[in-house]
């Protein structure tokens, strides 16, 4: 934060603005201990003492520590120390001599008049007294002021005297308010606080509103291109096959694919509270869980599952996982992954030999072939295998992750009636959690305990099984036919 700054502070309910005040005031932040800190946090106290003379208490204690601060840094950093001058021309831009007249400008600009100035506080209704309060801070002028939601209290009147007074605030100054007008009119800078993060913005309200729309359509704009990169890439890696000249091509393709991903992927900016896909949500999956999501294309079912492993970040709320917990994950483009230059074997071999360093070669071929690669397929490379042996080989894989929990979305893709009957027996063996996104109807039926059912914007149980919810299913097309 820099002297002469504005800053207004916002961010939805909840996030922490006032807390990251009370942090400030706190010095819970390192902050020189020269700088003075006020946070207007309460109303000023019933007492004797009129709203005028309240003030004017405050501003001769504010002199007496500014003396004090005075000394002490002579004593330690000596008469010409840029800090003790600091501090002398702070003094000096209190001058005594003219607190009386400047704390009943101040008081009367926020609502009083020449006659309430000297009522008592004790006498005023809880709104008053924190008039008195800002009066206080304002008249003070510390070097860090930090107001949250100082309007509250005021009339309009009040308002746009506050707005004016703030907007030449020489010092730093942090304000939470509500109020777009008032940011407009006051702020030079916008911090937003957003998923436990902070970022900063030139210029006021409308500014940041401007650049922010302006940054979040170009931002859209490059997802969309990168996106398209990607899918056109990885559709051009599956149709290489095995030709030799086309097989180049497509590992160097792959590299910039991998490239990409590790200098990080471009994301959608975060979405107006009315775009969210989901809200409200609170479920658990444990590992009794045996749950299968259904509901229309595009409703949702696989970002809850990317949401679950972290892949995507909720933009509120959170996703908590048990320390530790493993989660193995299949989805429709696991098998675009494997490293297709490898056998199955050394593939799994190579990925886990840390974990079981005690197979032997032999032992790793038993745990391929225990998933249907077999003969002659085990130790030839990847990329000469069939749809089917490559998802079985994915299914190999995560079942020496020794998961707790797997999610599986539509796991039947390139599976045989016997591969998904196989499939079943073995989800309903596994010790653990299991969330399924499936068109099978019968993989449903023997796997499912629980239906869940995703659709604007809701997750909710489903009162019958898989059978029952496909006979809604055609109960709702005859009515719309």
């Amino acid at each position: 934060m820099n002297f002469g700054r504005r800053y207004g502070l916002i961010g939805q309910n909840g996030c922490g603005k006032s807390t990251f005040l009370q942090c400030l005031a706190a010095r819970e932040v390192p902050i020189p201990e020269h700088m003075d800190i006020y946070l207007l946090a309460e109303e000023a106290p019933p007492t004797e003492l009129s709203a005028l003379n309240w003030v004017l208490d405050a501003a001769h204690a504010e002199i007496a520590r500014l003396e004090a601060l005075a000394e002490t840094i002579i004593e330690k950093e000596g008469a010409e120390s840029e800090t003790v001058l600091d501090v002398y021309e702070s003094l000096d831009a209190l001058d005594p001599s003219t607190f009386e007249s400047r704390a009943s400008r101040i008081l009367i600009g926020l609502g009083f008049d020449a006659k309430t100035i000297h009522k008592k506080t004790e006498d005023m209704s809880g709104g008053w007294r924190m008039r008195v309060a800002l009066s206080r801070a304002l008249f003070i002028q510390p070097t860090m002021l930090l107001l949250d939601e100082p309007t509250n209290h005021l009339d309009l009147e009040a308002c746009v005297w506050l707005e004016e007074y703030l907007s030449s605030y020489s010092k730093i100054l942090v304000v939470v308010s509500h109020s777009q007008d008032f940011l407009n009119g006051v702020c030079t800078n916008i911090i937003v606080m957003q998923q436990r993060q902070m970022k900063y913005w030139g210029g006021n309200y409308d500014t940041y509103q401007r650049t922010r729309e302006e940054q979040d359509v170009n931002q859209v704009k490059l997802y969309k291109k990168q996106q398209a990169e990607i899918q056109h890439t990885k559709q051009f890696i599956a149709s290489c096959g095995t030709f030799s000249n086309l097989v180049r091509q497509a590992k160097s393709r792959q590299k910039q694919l991998d490239k990409m991903e590790e200098a990080g992927l471009l994301t959608m900016p975060y979405s107006k509270k009315e775009d969210y896909l989901f809200s409200g949500l609170h479920f658990g999956i444990d590992s009794d869980s045996r749950i299968a999501l259904v509901g229309p294309n595009g409703a949702g079912k696989s970002t809850l599952l990317k949401l679950m492993v972290g892949q995507l970040q909720p933009v509120e709320g959170n996703v908590s996982r048990r320390s530790g917990l493993s989660i193995g994950r299949y989805h429709q483009h696991s098998a675009e992954v494997l490293d297709l230059a490898k056998s199955p074997v050394d593939y799994l071999k190579d990925k886990f030999c840390d974990k079981f360093p005690e197979l032997k070669f032999e032992q790793w071929r038993s745990k391929v072939g225990s998933f249907g690669v077999t003969g002659d397929a085990q130790l030839n490379p990847i990329e000469n295998l069939s749809d089917g042996l490559r998802t079985r080989l994915v299914f190999a894989e995560i079942a020496l992750m020794r998961p707790h929990i797997l999610l599986l979305d539509e796991p039947t893709n390139h599976a045989s009636m016997e591969m998904i009957d196989s499939m079943a027996r073995a989800i309903k063996q596994f010790q653990g959690g299991v969330i399924v996104i499936s068109h099978d109807f019968r993989l449903l039926q023997q796997v499912a305990e629980e239906i869940w059912v995703v659709d604007e914007g809701r997750v909710a149980p489903w009162g019958g099984d898989i059978l029952t919810y496909k006979t809604s299913l055609k109960k709702k097309k005859k009515t719309l036919a």
